[in-house]
């Protein structure tokens, strides 16, 4: 337990570092509380600070910079945001919404990956949609003996293809009877329902348009496996830049590992999406990310009434949180007011 007195000091700490990035001392310290203290009573109080674990010194200062258990106090207890901060950022945000525009859902995801990149100048990351992959047509085209191209709509508008390279060649009218049944059939249908229900009716139908239609199934299925693991990251560079990581490769070196493996990171995505509101994990606290100088802001977002994904800004543990915070709230709303458009 902190008195009144050590968390107004500790706050302020925590809001010059953040601002500045330079070990604060006991003279600026007692300029910026506005506490009529004298410097040995600063002095005292940082000391007990030090001792809670909550500050630290580095060896080339005498002053003192927080330690990600003082920034998970500062954040829990003593981060204020501001009515005009949370305005400009709203309207910043709503500016750039023309950017999530919901033609398509991946464009959805990797545009807002990039935005998130560009408001936080850090790491912007998000989930694709974790939902059963539903079908609104499928076609096939012949593009030469034993080669057919297979387009597979979903129902969010999402369009992916596949060359398919067949055992014996193909009419177009038997392209076009395989795409009928499918279309007429199964339209608007789970993937994996259509895969039960035509394991139902192969012995009525002829054993050349079956195969088309397993073939199509199975194409939805691995796209949606694909899908459902995807993280798209934007802004990895970013990290290049910020100074409390410029001069150490060590460190640059395991986020860069961990922005290249991913599993990790979905990990931690993963957990996310199961709590509602932003969630922030500094340091190595997730358990999960055992990088002592990352931080991450993340938060789920909705789509038709249901969390499905999870998108969230990492960067230095010394970052402005107030404002990483609204950037994240806000844009998972604008991700999830996007993929809930009608389509």
């Amino acid at each position: 337990m902190l008195d009144q007195r050590a968390k107004i000091l500790l706050k302020t700490l925590v809001e010059r570092y953040i601002a500045d990035g330079l070990p604060v001392g006991s003279r600026t310290l007692s300029k910026a509380a506005g506490l009529e203290l004298s410097p040995a009573t600063i002095r005292n109080v940082m000391s007990d600070l030090e001792d809670l674990g909550l500050i630290v010194s580095p060896h080339t200062s005498a002053g003192r910079v927080p330690t990600p258990r003082g920034y998970r106090l500062f954040v829990d207890t003593m981060l204020t945001t501001s009515g005009a901060r949370m305005e400009e950022e709203s309207q910043r945000l709503g500016a750039m919404r023309e950017q999530l525009q919901p033609d398509q859902p991946r464009r959805v995801i990797a545009n807002a990956a990039h935005l998130l990149s560009n408001l936080s100048q850090f790491v912007g990351v998000v989930t694709s949609p974790r939902h059963g992959a539903v079908f609104h047509q499928i076609e096939f085209l012949r593009l030469g003996e034993r080669r057919i191209l297979l387009i597979l709509v979903a129902s969010d508008g999402d369009v992916q293809n596949r060359v398919l390279h067949t055992a014996q060649d193909y009419t177009p009218s038997q392209l076009t009877e395989a795409s009928n049944f499918l279309n007429s059939h199964y339209s608007g249908r789970t993937i994996e329902a259509v895969r039960e229900l035509l394991h139902n009716e192969t012995e009525h139908l002829r054993s050349e348009i079956t195969t088309l239609m397993q073939a199509a199934v199975q194409f939805g299925s691995d796209a949606a496996s694909a899908e459902s693991e995807q993280v798209v990251i934007a802004g990895e560079r970013n990290l290049l830049g910020v100074q409390d990581f410029g001069a150490d490769m060590g460190s640059l070196r395991k986020m860069f590992d961990l922005f290249e493996q991913k599993t990790l990171l979905m990990r931690l995505l993963d957990g996310s999406c199961r709590a509602e509101g932003v969630r922030i994990y500094i340091g190595g606290e997730s358990g999960v990310i055992p990088i002592e100088e990352l931080s991450v802001v993340s938060s789920p977002y909705v789509v038709d009434g249901q969390l499905v994904g999870t998108l969230g800004v990492i960067g230095p543990t010394r970052m402005a949180y107030d404002r990483m915070i609204q950037i994240v709230d806000i844009t998972a709303r604008l991700v999830g007011n996007a993929l809930s458009q009608p389509k």
